[in-house]
């Protein structure tokens, strides 16, 4: 065949193959094809990859059309220079999904012709440059709307956490809150009663970002609205468990533990819904811990909560707590851990900024570099005078 023809054959070639004309690829193609540059991934390098990657491709795009700009023949082989525009709007390519816009392809291609056949080819272009340029816009424009959600959850958080501490004489009361980046559900609230009581509430709804933030707010107000009717902390979370479990996702719970302080006799008590237990910091050095029963909140209908109580005296102190302590990890990956957090209660139970302290230890244990994976609540109650 004379160069002319060969050109002639590697154009109609190409145009079968942009244009997804199996049946005119097959005429032009040998039976033994190879292609040593994949326009797939996973294609195989004969004919039967070839017709594989280019029925894949057409499924993706529409409003197809070819130019070949330029030729150059020598011996067996053609050099063509062409110019793809197309419409990726049908099906995912190269990992990027449909956008809609209008793709331009510029792609060198060599063929060596035997026979009056396509035997092999060898191919370099713009396609994979494009495509890998859109999944990284979508991949940056995913992250910001993740960072948009989270602000989000964090403004959430932040706006429904109490913004006063209660002032009882007699009594100290220390709230400690250190949000990570990634947004969990932790809460803390102070709810005032009746008959000078004050009800206590630390929770943590499972999971992250923007759905745990309002499921934390669902809580809160579902708890605020049923507390005024009851000094039983057993019968309030009973009472907000129903209506949660209609509102929470199934695969979504809140832990919860609720208490009831009397100021004046210094009596406490308290309910359970599947959460950390507290402890309590006895003059002796014990750490005691307030033991409960109970599933936690929005997990399934018709709970019961165990009531329980007990005698806050002077100089002794109540530590309430999220999960984000003591499940923070040092990097042997050691958990921090319910032992090791009784023993610092238990020894340093007396300090006036026991969360402070607390926190010290933590950032001692993990050492520096190290990332918070979830907030991290801590509330002391303390009895400060007789």
């Amino acid at each position: 065949m004379s160069a002319e023809e060969n050109m002639a054959l590697a154009r109609r070639f190409i145009e079968a193959l942009v244009k997804g004309d199996l049946d005119a690829m097959d005429e032009r193609m040998s039976p033994d094809f190879v292609n040593h540059t994949k326009l797939l991934p996973g294609q195989e390098p004969g004919p039967e990859g070839e017709r594989w990657a280019i029925a894949q491709i057409s499924a993706a795009i529409s409003n197809v059309s070819v130019l070949v700009e330029d030729q150059v023949a020598a011996g067996d082989k053609v050099v063509s220079r062409f110019v793809v525009h197309a419409t990726h709007d049908r099906g995912e390519l190269l990992g990027a999904a449909p956008s809609g816009r209008e793709l331009t392809h510029i792609s060198i291609v060599i063929h060596r012709i035997e026979e009056g056949k396509i035997a092999e080819e060898w191919s370099t272009g713009t396609m994979g440059w494009i495509l890998r340029g859109q999944r990284l816009e979508k991949e940056i424009s995913e992250r910001e709307r993740v960072e948009q959600e989270l602000q989000v959850a964090r403004r959430i958080q932040h706006a429904l956490l109490p913004k006063e501490v209660p002032d009882l004489e007699g009594w100290q009361i220390s709230p400690l809150y250190r949000p990570a980046r990634e947004v969990g559900g932790d809460f803390y609230d102070f709810l005032e009663l009746e008959d000078g009581y004050l009800g206590l509430v630390v929770g943590d709804a499972t999971g992250k970002g923007v759905p745990a933030a309002l499921v934390m707010a669902a809580t809160r107000s579902t708890l605020r609205a049923v507390a005024q009717g009851s000094n039983s902390p057993g019968e309030v979370l009973r009472r907000a468990n129903d209506p949660l479990v209609m509102d929470i996702p199934p695969n979504m719970f809140v832990t919860c533990f609720y208490a009831i302080l009397d100021p004046e006799s210094g009596g406490l008590s308290y309910a359970n819904a599947g959460h950390d237990l507290p402890y309590l910091h006895r003059r002796s050095g014990e750490a005691e811990e307030l033991r409960a029963r109970g599933m936690p909140l929005g997990l399934m209908p018709g709970m019961s909560y165990e009531e329980k109580q007990t005698i806050l005296e002077a100089d002794e102190a109540a530590l309430f707590y999220s999960d984000g302590l003591v499940e923070a990890h040092d990097p042997k990956g050691e958990m921090f851990g319910f032992p090791r957090l009784r023993a610092l209660v238990s020894k340093h139970g007396e300090e006036s900024a026991l969360g402070d302290f607390l926190m010290e230890a933590l950032y001692s244990f993990v050492g520096e570099g190290w990332e918070q994976e979830d907030d991290i609540t801590l509330l002391t109650l303390r009895c400060s005078a007789p």
